[in-house]
């Protein structure tokens, strides 16, 4: 980053999300869980938990409570939620006996678990989204392995047992962030340095959703009708885009002063409630579809 510039700009947001990756955190939690990093967001299926995936293990937000998931406390990576399922990439924790790093693993038991599903000891996806309804797993790959010749873009419907490269033609900058229609394997939209993008045939073809922003964040709501996106343009933003007309509606952040949305999810069960996880490691909830929010963590310490 060039001596003067904003400290965000379309330029710095790929750099300080790997760097946020990277560094430990250092905020002791009142409650005992803290976030030093965060690699995901997902709600339970029944609505009731909001699981955060950090540097050590799974933390669990429940109505203005914090704890720890049960089980081996992994550095997960890409950590998304299906219907019935989680699934991961990342490193293991010491002595649980996975290979460095996992490749994907799954979970049918809330995290207490986690069965391997291949390259392990070969890749760490960091960029992996699910289908919630379909239990499709697309990935970026950063580099060839021995299922995937080439990095890029590539997607499984069979949990790993076969992957599929997306030639992804139309698809321009770096993917940062992706997301898979809840009930339609084929459609997946992809944040990028250039912006927003979105296929309709499983990643073979994309087309520009929104253009000259840095795109940062998607998400489908679980309805199908809308695709969230987050993005930086002088300052955070994020959009909610009408799937059928392409319209766009923007959605009223909390202040985000030097930082910026890195994840979205949806409560399954109360369909206004989301969560937004930010670069800086803040959490908001809303409850009424982002007109206003709730913070309930804050770089790192919960509160």
């Amino acid at each position: 980053m060039k001596k003067g510039k904003p400290f965000f700009g379309p330029w710095a947001l790929p750099f300080i999300a790997a760097l946020a990756l990277a560094l430990p955190g250092t905020v002791l939690a009142q409650s005992g869980v803290t976030l030093t990093h965060v690699h995901g967001l997902a709600y339970s299926a029944d609505g009731q938990r909001l699981y955060i995936p950090s540097h050590h293990g799974l933390a669990i937000y429940n109505e203005g409570h914090w704890a720890k998931a049960p089980g081996p406390q992994h550095d997960y990576m890409g950590f998304s939620a299906t219907r019935e399922r989680f699934y991961s990439s990342g490193h293991p924790a010491p002595g649980t006996g996975f290979k460095n790093p996992f490749g994907l693993i799954r979970s049918d038991d809330g995290g207490k678990s986690w069965q391997r599903l291949g390259l392990e000891g070969e890749s760490d996806f960091h960029v992996l989204a699910t289908g919630y309804e379909t239990n499709a797993v697309y990935v970026y790959n950063p580099h060839p392995n021995s299922r995937m010749r080439r990095r890029g873009l590539h997607y499984t419907l069979d949990d790993g047992f076969a992957w599929r490269p997306a030639e992804a033609q139309g698809l321009a900058g770096e993917v940062i962030g992706l997301a898979v229609h809840p009930r339609d394997p084929r459609t997946v939209a992809a944040a990028t340095q250039r912006g927003i993008f979105l296929s309709k045939d499983a990643g073979a073809t994309f087309e520009p959703v929104m253009t000259g922003v840095q795109g940062l964040a998607v998400f489908f709501d679980l309805d199908s009708k809308r695709l969230w996106a987050a993005t930086f343009h002088g300052q955070p933003a994020l959009t909610q885009v009408d799937l059928a007309s392409r319209g766009k509606k923007p959605v009223t952040l909390p202040p985000l002063p030097r930082d910026a949305v890195a994840y979205i999810a949806q409560n399954p069960k109360r369909r206004d409630e989301y969560a937004i996880a930010t670069f800086e490691r803040s959490v908001y909830l809303t409850r009424d579809g982002g007109k206003t929010w709730n913070q309930i963590a804050d770089r790192g310490r919960t509160l």
